[in-house]
């Protein structure tokens, strides 16, 4: 990825962490997602999803928007509402950018990924894996092949993010933010706050996760990278950089 120096490079880091680029780069993950996981799940009467995106769907459905058409209506309103709470900004819309903010994603994915299991290894005194933080709505009887299992990376990225970062960690640090007026406090205790419940929400319900500290732990930490790559760089890059990680441990080019 190479990017133009001086205020090219100034340019392309201030914009791509608008929700203009948020929306523009979630997308593709969108796309990607809902087309192909009603292929993988074939004519299944238990659909196989992502936990995140029942929880988005059911949010949905308390209003009466059910349905792909539904979604789609939404994800528009959502567009039409960035833009124009962002066009006073004037944010320059350039295809690259979208193309470097996916590589930029790529080495984040890799980086993180070899710096949370380091740590969470040595805390442990033990060499460990590579968890997938999502979770898996699964309804259906047997485990989610590989194929599956590369869709839900996708939609994992889109709609863990959405509610976890854009929703959580962004309300908190609102919150925090407009209550003790210190911003970079409000981006620590945020940051944290969200990584506990990112972490715990994993090991929640029948379909969760069997609790182990190295794998909080790691989900914990892994969450906390996460949510400074939001704070620091936005929805889009945070979302491609979940996907992206996921995509390469289920594909075992990570781990």
């Amino acid at each position: 990825m190479e990017v133009d120096s001086g205020a090219g490079k100034a340019q392309y880091l201030s914009v791509t962490k608008s929700a203009t680029y948020g929306f523009l780069a979630a997308l593709p993950l969108f796309a990607l997602y809902e087309g192909l996981i009603l292929f993988v799940n074939g004519d299944r009467i238990s659909q196989i999803r992502v936990g995140a995106d029942i929880w988005v769907k059911q949010m949905l459905a308390v209003i009466g928007a059910t349905g792909m058409i539904s979604l789609g209506i939404a994800v528009l309103i959502i567009g039409i509402v960035v833009f124009v709470v962002e066009r006073k900004k004037r944010i320059p819309i350039r295809p690259r950018y979208l193309g470097w903010m996916i590589g930029e994603s790529a080495l984040y994915a890799v980086v993180v990924a070899f710096l949370v299991s380091s740590l969470v290894g040595m805390m442990f005194s033990s060499a460990l894996g590579l968890y997938l933080p999502g979770m898996i709505q699964d309804s259906a009887s047997g485990q989610p092949g590989q194929s599956m299992m590369l869709v839900l990376s996708i939609g994992a990225g889109l709609y863990e993010e959405l509610i976890f970062r854009v929703v959580m960690v962004g309300g908190l640090f609102w919150v925090l933010n407009q209550w003790m007026g210190k911003r970079r406090l409000a981006y620590v205790i945020a940051a944290l706050i969200g990584a506990i419940i990112f972490s715990a929400v994993h090991y929640i319900g029948p379909l969760g996760d069997p609790f182990t500290m190295s794998s909080f732990n790691f989900r914990f930490i892994f969450g906390l990278a996460l949510n400074v790559i939001f704070l620091v760089r936005g929805f889009g890059v945070a979302a491609w950089t979940h996907a992206l990680y996921d995509v390469l441990v289920v594909s075992h080019l990570l781990g």
